[in-house]
This record gives structure tokens, C-alpha cells and sequence, in this order.
């Protein structure tokens, strides 16, 4: 039987968020308030979709950073350094419009609606921002999570099967069209079909998925020296290239 599961359904960021909760011995009654106050606040402070977000504002000029809540100067300093680590591949100033954070945003919101499930009772918990999931713990049987990757040339079948112990971020444009923006030409771009990045840190992960969607193949050379990061790039005719320790549980595709 599988193992039961609480869910709750947020509805931020033009997307659903879902929480998962799985029980353990001693978990009492669970309140979920926290976490969607988490993600309620990020999307009240950062949505581009709301006109009257301090994200909106900054991005019309109507106020500046220093104007905005303190969040927006935390997540500016993030942002910047996964611009330096993935030498300029993701770069939210280089959007259209000016500053758009959501390729970390809904990420690092995610992460911390996930920080508020931690000192419950509880065996596990995966918070999962359309397809970029935080999680903590495991499942009541003791067995690891495992998240599958959609195969870009059929989404509904699965291309890989990943043993997850923190988090995935997985981008491309299978499902949302052209979206991604190269930084260093200003065009639409994606030069492979998906990205995934695992590593401990959802925001991170978010942005490092977006940049390696954009960089292609090459974007594994920046992934690689960074500690506890892991990246899977899917290209034409689902060709697959990998870093060397990304947690692949089942394969069922060939290498590049």
C-alpha cells in the first residue's frame, strides 16, 4: 500500500504550489498555515503577474530597491550570486521589463514554505513549485523519495528516475513554450529540451536549471565544481549528458 500522504494545494506565483505531508508515528494534527504564509508573502512581494507587487513597482521605476521590503535586497543578493557562478547565464536584470527574479524566486519560496514543515513530527515533507521540489525526510516506510524527470519529446512518460535527498529544479520549454531568455543576446533561447539541477537549496537549484537550459551542454562545467550540486541536461532526440554524481535511480536513455 502506499504510504498515506496530507496534501495542500497553495495557489501563488501563476502556478499550484502542493505540500506534502507525510505523517510519522507521533504527528498530532498538522497546521499548514505557516508555510502557505510562506508563499503567500513571495508572491505578494515578488509576482510579476500582480501589477501592484513591489517586484511590478521596481521593474516601472516606481520605487527603488532600497524602497521595496527587505526581501526583494536579499533576493537581489542571491540572484547576483548565481549570476557569478554560472558566469552570467542567469541574470534577472537582463530580462525583459528589467529585474525579473522569478527563475530563483519560486524556488527559494518553496525552500522556505518547506523550513516551516521541519520541527513538526512528522517523517516527511516535499514542497513541489510546478515541478521544482524541496523536500526533507522520507517516506513513512523508510524508503528515500524518489522524483521522475519527464521526457521532453513525451511529457507524460517518464526519461529519468531521480533518487532525491534535498531538492530538483528542472527547466525547459516543453511545457511553457520559448520562455527563456538568453542574457548575453536578449533572444528566446534553450539550447537543450530540459535542465535538472539537485543540490541542498531550492533557490539555487532554480536559477542553476534556468542557466543550463539556456547554456546547453556547457553549463555542466560550471555545475560540476559546485559542492553538493548535481546537473542532467536532455538534448535532441533525448540524448543525455550528466555531472558525475547526479542520483540517477532508474535510466531508461542513452548517453550523449
Amino acid at each position: 500500500m502506499p504510504d498515506p500522504v496530507i496534501r495542500e494545494l497553495v495557489h501563488v506565483m501563476g502556478t499550484v504550489v502542493t505540500i506534502d505531508v507525510f505523517p510519522g508515528a507521533r504527528t498530532g494534527t498538522l497546521d499548514f498555515a505557516a508555510a502557505r504564509a510562506v508563499l503567500e508573502r513571495a508572491d505578494e512581494v515578488f509576482s510579476t503577474w500582480r501589477p501592484d507587487s513591489p517586484v511590478s513597482r521596481l521593474r516601472r521605476g516606481e520605487i527603488t530597491a532600497g524602497d521595496a521590503p527587505p526581501e526583494v535586497a536579499a533576493v537581489m543578493s542571491a540572484c547576483a550570486t548565481a549570476r557569478e557562478l554560472t558566469d552570467g547565464w542567469f541574470d534577472p536584470w537582463a530580462m525583459p521589463g528589467g529585474f525579473d527574479p522569478t527563475g530563483y524566486v519560486k524556488g527559494w519560496a518553496a525552500q522556505r514554505a518547506l523550513g516551516e514543515l521541519a520541527d513538526l513530527a512528522i517523517s516527511g515533507a516535499l514542497v513541489n513549485a510546478a515541478g521544482d521540489i524541496a523536500s526533507l525526510g522520507r517516506q513513512p516506510s523508510g524508503a528515500p523519495f524518489r522524483i521522475g524527470i519527464a521526457d521532453p519529446d513525451e511529457p507524460r512518460r517518464l526519461a529519468e528516475i531521480v533518487e532525491l535527498t534535498a531538492c530538483i529544479a528542472t527547466s525547459g520549454t516543453y511545457e511553457r513554450g520559448g520562455h527563456l531568455i538568453d542574457p548575453r543576446s536578449g533572444a528566446r533561447a534553450a539550447r537543450v529540451a530540459s535542465a535538472s539541477v539537485t543540490g541542498p537549496d531550492l533557490g539555487l537549484a532554480d536559477a542553476l536549471a534556468t542557466a543550463v537550459a539556456v547554456a546547453g551542454v556547457a553549463g555542466l562545467d560550471f555545475i560540476e565544481p559546485l559542492p553538493g550540486y548535481e546537473a542532467l541536461v536532455i538534448g535532441p532526440a533525448g540524448r543525455r549528458q550528466w555531472t558525475s554524481h547526479f542520483p540517477i535511480a532508474s535510466t531508461t536513455g542513452s548517453g550523449w
